[in-house]
This record gives C-alpha cells, structure tokens and sequence, in this order.
C-alpha cells in the first residue's frame, strides 16, 4: 500500500468514527477523559523514557534551545498535562446546546444548536502535550481527531497515542496519529477535503503558513504571537513586576509568553531598575529603545527587528512610551493580534485598552 493510500484509509477510518463519537454521551465522554488521565498516570516511565530519548536525538541534532523546551515532558508540563485532561471533564458539554432562540410571528421557534465538526486534523511540533490536549478537547466535542506531531517528538508522541488509545469508551478510529514523519503525508492529508472538516496547525510561522497555503480544508490558524505587557502610568509596580517576571520567564517558549514590555515614562525611572535585576536574577537578555537603556545600561540596543520579534527564548524588547496612546499605537503596528496586557489601577485606561487592543 502506498503512503497515499494509507493516509487516505486513516482518514476514513476517523470519518467513520467521528459517526459514533458525536452520540457519545456526557458521561461516558467524562468518564473517558478521567480513565485517559490515569492511565496516563501508569504508563508515565514509560512515556518519560521515550521524552529522553526524543530530547537526546533532538540534541544531538543541534534543535535549538526553545524548541528543546517545548519538546521536554517537565515535571510542571507533565502535572499540567493530567490536570488539563481532569479539567476538560469538569467542563460543560458543548454538544446539543442550543443558543440564540427567538420565536417567530407565526410561533414557529429557532434556534442554533452546537454540534460537533467532525473529524479535525491537527499538525503539532515539538510538544508531545499537545497529544493529550488536542484529543482531550476534540473528545470533549463529539470530535474525531487525526494528529501528526512532529519528527522531533515522534517517540513521545507514539507513547502517549499508545496509552490513550488503549483507554475503552471510544470507538476504534476516534484517536489517529498519523505513523510517518514523511512530510509527504501531511500534502495528502491536507488534500482530503471530503474526509476531514478542520485543520489546526500549532507550531512556528513557516509551519502555519506551509499548511495554510497547501490546505483545501478551512485552517484555525495564527502565525506568530509577538505578546505585549504595558504597565499604565497607574499601574501597581509590585504586581507589575511580578506579572512581568511570569509572563516571560514561566514558559518563553510558548507563543502567549510576553515578548515586548512597554512602560509608561511617568514609572519608567521607579519600575526598570528593578525589571532589569529581576530579568538578571533569570539570565534574560533585555534589548531596549534609547529611553530604556538610559535607566537600564545593561540592555542591548533595540532594532527596528525586535518589535517583530517571536523570541520564544528568555529574551525580551523593552520600550518606554509616552502615554496610552503611544502604547496602543505600538501594539497596532507591531502586534499579532494574540495575547496583549495592560497592569493599571485606572478603570477607563483598562476599558480603553480592552476595547481598542485587538
């Protein structure tokens, strides 16, 4: 059999069960995540065992320092990982919801009622957790779920498909890992537009873009997330800081982590001294514009580049605006339309932002 025809029989064997998956009820769906969660729970020295395995070939590969975070089952990501899984069973069921009902003149009732997509292919680098979130979430939705990580996590990836998988309450096809990391595979996939509803692809730019350009299924898509934390002139600098600290030092490789601090010049002076200790006390590297570097001696000079930049490392862009509106018009030329903060005790600064930042 070629790989087109094995790709294009996976695929109908998901069709066939995204079918059955969608009449599963509440409960069996609820009781499904909680057996994955422990079964995963089991079956951790081995998934472990294949993570080290994956991160040593990774290394020896030369995969780069954020990459090789995202790749790495941490003792934090794994308990996030399980938690998550409880979580998704602790949330409403989305299935069969109807929303939006109006009566008619002549009595006739409407309504819109949530059901589920289908079948949903998502095309993942680097984080093995992403198999245990995505499945979990598709399950959750009366969705079935073809999965193709990437080369890099290949034996993390077939563990954690191994354990779910073997978790009874779901129809045989519910959960597909694709079983190549042939790039070839992922074209065939995204040509079987008549077998699969959505595609979502979780990775960096050129991979999103790739699957965006080469699909014709309709793709969730978003290409980079250059995050802003702006801290207000009113802001709290205790909570500032500490917001600040997290945002980028919790996880930097993800694409929600702050990559650019704008601070208002009313705080500039009290609040960046004591970022940059801060930032020191986790090895960040700070690059910032001349008003910055005038406080902070330490930072890098910042090109006109840093302010497009998706670091994904524990390197941050900092800039000292004049006011609100400076900050707002940084975020609209630079931002990504993904995750952005502002850290104020002003209540019409909040609602500005909240309602003009995108």
């Amino acid at each position: 059999m070629t790989l087109v025809e094995q790709i294009h029989e996976l695929a109908e064997r998901t069709r066939a069960a995204s079918m059955r998956v969608a009449e599963i009820s509440t409960t069996d769906k609820n009781e499904w995540l909680l057996r994955a969660a422990e079964r995963l729970e089991s079956a951790a020295e081995r998934i472990l065992e294949a993570n080290a395995r994956d991160l040593r070939e990774a290394e020896a590969k030369g995969v780069t320092t954020p990459l090789m975070n995202r790749l790495e089952l941490s003792e934090s990501k794994w308990r996030d990982m399980l938690a998550g899984l409880r979580d998704v069973a602790n949330l409403p069921d989305p299935v069969g919801r109807v929303d939006s009902v109006v009566v008619r003149p002549n009595g006739l009732r409407v309504g819109r009622m949530r059901i589920p997509l289908g079948v949903i292919g998502i095309i993942y680098e680097s984080r093995p957790n992403v198999t245990v979130d995505a499945a979990a979430l598709c399950v959750k939705a009366g969705n079935a779920v073809i999965l193709r990580g990437g080369s890099e996590a290949v034996a993390s990836n077939a563990a954690i498909h191994e354990a779910m998988t073997g978790v009874e309450g779901l129809p045989a096809g519910a959960i597909q890992m694709v079983p190549t990391t042939d790039r070839s595979a992922v074209r065939t996939l995204l040509g079987l537009d008549q077998l699969i509803d959505l595609v979502i692809p979780r990775g960096g730019e050129s991979l999103i873009r790739a699957v965006a350009e080469q699909s014709r299924i309709p793709v969730l898509k978003h290409y980079k997330g250059v995050c802003h934390v702006y801290v207000d002139r009113a802001a709290d600098l205790d909570m500032a800081l500490a917001i600040a600290v997290d945002a980028k030092c919790r996880r930097p490789g993800v694409c929600n982590a702050m990559e650019t601090l704008l601070v208002h010049e009313a705080v500039a002076d009290a609040f960046l001294p004591r970022l940059a200790d801060a930032m020191g006390a986790e090895e960040v590297e700070l690059r910032g514009d001349d008003r910055t570097r005038s406080l902070v001696p330490t930072a890098l000079p910042a090109s006109e580049s840093d302010w497009f930049e998706e670091y994904l490392d524990l390197i941050l862009a900092v800039r000292v605006v004049d006011d609100l509106q400076a900050a707002l018009k940084h975020i609209e030329d630079y931002g990504t339309r993904h995750s952005d903060v502002i850290v104020t005790g002003d209540d019409e600064a909040a609602r500005r932002f909240t309602t003009e930042v995108d």
